[in-house]
């Protein structure tokens, strides 16, 4: 799937959205690291380096989903497309 650039922005916002129907908080942090999914006291965390590009975040954001489990609950056929076509890509 050809992804505009425009449309990464508004992708984002889904899956971060996504993310919190999941229970995991989304935190866009500076670092040396290329970021994921990680449990920090029990809570459910995705970090992702802020200074990453927009299609890097949705990325790292798509493979943490992917992790995190979406195969029981309702995605569009588009942003179900896009996890798993981003979370193949390394």
């Amino acid at each position: 799937m050809k992804i505009k650039e425009k449309e990464f922005e508004e992708i984002l916002q889904e899956l971060k959205s996504l993310s919190a129907q999941l229970g995991a908080e989304v935190r866009f942090e500076k670092g040396d690291f290329k970021g994921g999914y990680c449990l920090l006291k029990e809570n459910k965390v995705i970090v992702i380096n802020k200074m990453a590009n927009l299609q890097r975040k949705v990325m790292i954001l798509s493979m943490a989903l992917k992790e995190l489990g979406i195969d029981q609950i309702y995605l569009t056929p588009k942003i179900r497309e896009i996890i798993e076509e981003m979370s193949e890509v390394k």
